[in-house]
């Protein structure tokens, strides 16, 4: 079943129904609507939209790259993901000041720097790593406050000392040791570093839930995962007696993200499969069941250069969703290798992903449908 596909046509719908024109900052104009909220059931498939092609690598590499704590475009543009090019260029463009490059480059050639295109711009960062360590930069956006979000504690007295919260790892270490506490949270939006950003985040924090699932539920899920499963081992039957015969998860995990700002023709296709595999990725880690994505969507815009588009796609009939298989990079060559080695930690899972390690499988989807992106 796929219903995602439907509730995103309809929220395409209602933004060309309801609509009031509006300005922004990149000066396209946009029709917007406001306060509305997207859900999608995991057990219906992986929702990536299927009433146009979604560039799958483009979106598994941007989220990696969150979760790798970077903030540079120069592991994006590896994996030929250009999600950040304009505002790395725009950027650069706009901070470009001779005096600030004085010490790295000779002098003759500042007045070439300052006129190069967008295209020799992104060359330039794939192959001058100098260039890249600086100019790839976009400041401490997503990725630096999930992994390093910076807080000051009083060291002695008065002072004040630097500390930084990974707030993912915290996140898993929660979900292991107390997964029905209410503060399994992450957030994006620092107002000390906001200024120091790019862009400030869109979707700015995420919340987790967890609940256990029932005896039923868990017998069910075994006749799913165990061929030689039998139902009538069960007559009195609780959790322990499962975990040793039939060992399946016991909890199941949902996601709820929040965002301040939603391309919904362009962005928010890539946030909702973005978040549904944040959830797949943690889902593995802590051993539980996806269950629930959850967007909570602040001004929800489309861009009048995408208008044509939505109509495009509200006119087209979803396929069914896709399933995703999630596979670590095998970093040990030899099995000897490996028992002398420990188990590697969320952290080492996370430096190993590449997006060949997220396989699609059953994506059918109808054509890719072009729309400018507005920086």
């Amino acid at each position: 079943m796929n219903t995602i596909d439907r509730k995103y046509q309809e929220l395409l719908q209602d933004i060309l129904d309801n609509g009031v024109e509006k300005g922004d900052r990149t000066g396209t104009g946009t029709i917007s609507v406001f306060g509305r909220q997207i859900r999608h059931k995991m057990s219906q498939g992986f929702p990536l939209l299927t009433t146009k092609k979604m560039a799958w690598n483009v979106m598994v590499a941007e989220l990696l790259w969150f979760l790798r704590g970077d903030t540079n475009i120069k592991f994006l543009l590896d994996y030929d993901c250009h999600i950040w090019d304009g505002d790395a260029y725009k950027r650069y463009k706009t901070v470009y000041d001779i005096e600030s490059r004085e010490s790295t480059y000779a002098l003759e050639e500042l007045h070439m720097l300052s006129d190069i295109t967008k295209e020799e711009f992104i060359k330039r960062i794939k192959t001058d790593d100098a260039f890249a360590k600086k100019w790839g930069e976009l400041g401490p956006i997503y990725g630096k406050q999930w992994r390093q979000w910076q807080g000051w504690m009083d060291m002695r007295g008065n002072e004040k000392g630097s500390l930084w919260y990974d707030q993912i790892l915290i996140l898993i270490h929660d979900l292991k040791t107390n997964p029905d506490s209410r503060r399994l949270m992450v957030s994006a939006w620092n107002v000390a570093e906001l200024d120091q950003m790019v862009l400030p985040p869109c979707h700015y924090g995420f919340q987790i839930y967890t609940r256990e699932l029932s005896i039923e539920e868990r017998l069910d899920l075994a006749s799913k995962k165990y061929e030689m499963f039998d139902p009538f081992d069960f007559h009195v039957v609780d959790h322990e007696e499962i975990d040793k015969l039939y060992p399946v998860p016991r909890r199941t995990i949902s996601l709820m993200w929040n965002q301040r700002s939603v391309d919904t023709f362009l962005g928010l296709p890539f946030n909702i499969a973005s978040y549904g595999l944040l959830l797949e990725i943690i889902a593995k880690e802590v051993n539980m069941v996806p269950e629930d994505l959850i967007g909570n969507l602040g001004d929800v815009h489309l861009y009048k250069n995408h208008i044509e588009q939505a109509k495009e796609q509200i006119g087209r009939e979803p396929y069914d969703l896709p399933k995703v298989q999630i596979t670590e990079r095998n970093w040990y060559q030899h099995e000897k290798v490996k028992e002398n080695l420990p188990p590697k930690t969320f952290r080492d899972i996370i430096l190993s992903y590449r997006p060949d390690c997220f396989e699609l499988i059953g994506y059918e989807s109808h054509p890719k449908i072009k729309a400018p992106l507005s920086n």
